[in-house]
């Protein structure tokens, strides 16, 4: 199975389904059932008892989807994720650290 390279914070383009096109920001990754939430995309209506927190009546959220139907964008355009192994010396010390790069531009993305 392939490795999740999308991120919470990180902002996505839906490329399939009843909300194609939509963009939106990352809410919740679940990595076990390789499904994120996107902010506004999936909107599924539920049925809440009301509390003393809350009112109640149905209630609009956001619905998972599956992460092979959203892209990484990066600058404005979809794209690939991939990633890139950076050896860093200190105090004689080798230390590995893992980049997610744009498959698009090869830029490093954080």
């Amino acid at each position: 199975m392939a490795k999740i390279k999308i991120q919470k914070g990180d902002t996505v383009r839906v490329m399939s389904g009843k909300d194609k096109g939509k963009e939106g920001k990352v809410l919740v990754v679940d990595r076990q059932n390789n499904r994120v939430i996107v902010e506004g995309v999936n909107m599924v209506k539920k049925h809440a008892k009301p509390s003393p927190m809350h009112q109640g009546g149905i209630v609009q959220t956001e619905g998972p989807i599956h992460v092979a139907k959203v892209m990484y964008l990066h600058k404005g355009k979809p794209t690939r994720l991939g990633t890139k192994v950076v050896v860093e010396e200190k105090d004689g010390k080798k230390k590995e650290i893992r980049h997610r790069i744009a498959k698009s531009t090869g830029e490093m993305i954080d």
